[in-house]
């Protein structure tokens, strides 16, 4: 054996790959590098004093996972990756991927108008014959209903008390346009869906939910509820900004209930169980069949970008974004992934104000992920 030969072996024994494959780590790593170094310079213009959590993914797996800043800082607790957020919005895609599980087991059709199910969608303002609401536009935000209903004290109360919230929300709702026509953002159209769901199946809502969507995807750390031995995890939110008061009272009040957002915005999690729950739409692990999940993430509406079945579709320069945010009292969150790349980023926040468009930030990785994939260099 010469020795070429031996210094080649060598080599491969102590660093365990090509150099092809070193390239690649390198340049996944620096773009990883570049996004964590944006973020913590975010953290740090915000000045509020809170924390950045965020979990990336390729195909099957969570690759990267990072928590910046203070979950609580009053009491001095850094966040840390089980440090856990409310989702606000991203919970409208738990919702209508559950819709789609009612669908695949035979339980409801996505054009069955809900008052088949739900007969007390008959007394919302201006509803007749001609103006019947299917589950399809509910979750695609066509129903035409106005985005909030008019009724005081409709987000808040305690979670045992959502249903009814729904049902005393439904006389004080009305259309924005006709079902079908355009697309009107509707986070009470999101909580009749929730409602209808539950009376199809028979169940309570937030058991459909863990039995079919947490608890396969193994999701151990998502709530609509937190246990209490797990508040100890749960960022303190902040309302303000460094310029103002800080507000943690409101976050506080909404934390003890949101009367009748539960499926518009009541789930708890971390980025990485969102990641888990990324993974499967993304066709991984997956819950549902193939030609549903397509569906999902085709564009229904006409919405500035497109939406789907509780997802917005975001494209341009080379690349479709499947994404849904969530912005609550004291709490941000953004969802994204590119199906052609295979790579998803969940980012979490504990604040409102701030310097970090989650949006963008998002975008601006899975582009430069998307353009490694493209240059076999992942």
């Amino acid at each position: 054996m010469t020795k070429s030969i031996l210094v080649t072996i060598f080599i491969l024994l102590i660093f365990g790959c090509s150099p092809s494959e070193n390239s690649k780590t390198r340049n996944f790593e620096l773009i990883v590098s570049d996004f964590e170094k944006q973020l913590q310079r975010d953290l740090k213009d915000d000045n509020i004093g809170g924390s950045i959590s965020v979990a990336i993914i390729k195909e099957d797996k969570i690759v990267w996972s990072k928590a910046l800043g203070w979950s609580d800082q009053e009491n001095k607790i850094l966040a840390d990756t089980s440090t856990i957020y409310r989702t606000g919005s991203i919970s409208k895609s738990f919702t209508a991927f559950l819709m789609m599980q009612l669908v695949e087991e035979g339980l409801i059709k996505v054009n069955d108008p809900i008052e088949l199910y739900l007969p007390e969608i008959r007394e919302l303002k201006g509803y007749s014959d001609s103006t019947k609401i299917t589950f399809l536009q509910l979750s695609t935000h066509m129903s035409g209903l106005i985005r909030e209903p008019e009724l005081e004290g409709a987000a808040s109360g305690p979670i045992e008390n959502w249903e009814s919230k729904i049902i005393q929300s439904i006389p004080k709702t009305s259309f924005e346009n006709r079902p079908g026509e355009q697309f009107n953002y509707s986070n009470i159209g999101y909580g009749i869906l929730g409602l209808s769901l539950s009376r199809a199946a028979k169940r309570p809502f937030v058991e459909l939910v863990k039995d079919k969507i947490f608890i396969p995807l193994k999701m151990n750390n998502s709530y609509f509820q937190i246990p209490n031995d797990k508040t100890a995890r749960f960022a303190k939110g902040m309302d303000g900004g460094p310029f103002g008061e800080i507000d943690v009272e409101t976050p506080r009040i909404e934390h003890a209930g949101r009367g009748y957002k539960v499926p518009n915005g009541g789930i708890y999690s971390t980025p990485n169980d969102l990641a888990k729950f990324m993974i499967s739409n993304m066709g991984y692990r997956a819950l549902l069949k193939p030609e549903t999940l397509n569906l999902m993430q085709t564009g229904k509406s006409s919405a500035g970008d497109s939406y789907g079945l509780g997802f917005f579709i975001s494209g341009g320069n080379g690349i479709t974004i499947i994404e849904h945010s969530g912005s609550v009292s004291g709490y941000t969150a953004q969802l994204a992934f590119d199906r052609d790349s295979k790579y998803g980023v969940v980012i979490m926040r504990n604040y409102n104000w701030g310097t970090t468009d989650l949006s963008l930030r998002s975008h601006i990785l899975l582009r430069d992920l998307n353009k490694l994939k493209k240059n076999n260099l992942d």
